[in-house]
């Protein structure tokens, strides 16, 4: 059935009368569309859309203001973290430093030139690997500099470039290990002064060292196994900076960290992370 009405003269608009009284499969129907006149349901659904959209509006709004929010808090969390391990780092006796370390294990230093990966073999060396495993393990090496090198012969690391945490470590010494595995291209050693000296200082045996370094002896406790390209490319244009141990010129450096380091020894490659790649425990 089709009612029709479109002769009707009505003075307050033929077209919205057509619009709402025609079935909806009229063509008179389509042609009130065709004019801009909307149904009321339809009419009814665009303040709806547009409250919807500010529903929207609204929501994301929220989600910036609790992103705001998130921002902060993980701020605290990571300062929080980043004032305990300092504080640990502080205390060289700490329980911490004194466990074994994984028979094997890869440690992964990330530095400015990439990533160089050490492997770490506890029978090398016992002491000399859970020393240096705990000192990964717990930030030490973080952000320290590759201070002296000798193109060809060995790059040396292991100042921490927080003064107060660098001499809290300068005598924490450990007893020597027996020597067991020779000073070749890759090896990786503590450096010392006099026997049982060794702290936190490091070097990589960037050549075959083994006919001067085995008598003293330098003992190696595992072995670059990537990256050995990075190490023999790092910034040598000071050579050996403030000097090794025995040099006795050390105590500028661990006074003023890496803030005295930067200014007098400028572009110097560093360390921007040490971390724990990968363990093997004994089995």
């Amino acid at each position: 059935m089709r009612i029709s009405i479109s002769r009707l003269t009505v003075s307050l608009g033929v077209s919205a009368v057509v619009a709402s009284v025609l079935l909806p499969h009229s063509p008179r129907f389509s042609e009130a569309s065709a004019i801009g006149v909307r149904p009321p349901a339809a009419q009814a659904g665009v303040p709806a859309a547009q409250a919807g959209g500010q529903a929207v509006q609204t929501g994301g709004q929220g989600v910036q203001a609790g992103a705001q929010l998130v921002q902060p808090g993980v701020a605290a969390l990571q300062a929080d973290a980043a004032a305990a391990r300092r504080a640990r780092l502080l205390d060289p006796a700490a329980p911490a430093f004194a466990a074994p370390a994984p028979a094997r294990s890869i440690v992964r230093l990330e530095t400015t030139r990439g990533n160089v990966d050490i492997e770490v073999t506890r029978q090398w060396a016992p002491r000399g690997a859970d020393r240096f495993v705990n000192l990964v393990r717990h930030g030490y090496y973080d952000d320290t500099r590759f201070f002296r090198l000798r193109p060809g012969r060995f790059v040396q690391f292991g100042v921490n470039g927080d003064p107060a945490v660098a001499q809290a470590w300068r005598k924490a010494t450990f007893p020597d290990d027996p020597f067991r595995e020779s000073n070749v291209r890759g090896t990786v050693a503590f450096a010392f002064a006099v026997p049982n000296g060794r702290t936190t200082q490091v070097f990589v045996n960037l050549a075959d060292n083994a006919t001067t370094y085995d008598a003293e002896p330098f003992v190696p406790f595992g072995r670059v196994v990537a990256g050995m390209d990075l190490l023999e490319a790092l910034n040598a244009a000071h050579g050996e900076g403030p000097g090794g141990i025995r040099a006795g010129g050390q105590d500028p450096f661990f006074e003023g960290g890496n803030a005295w380091l930067d200014v007098l020894y400028p572009g110097l490659d560093a360390i921007r992370r040490a971390r724990i790649l990968s363990e093997t425990k004994p089995g």
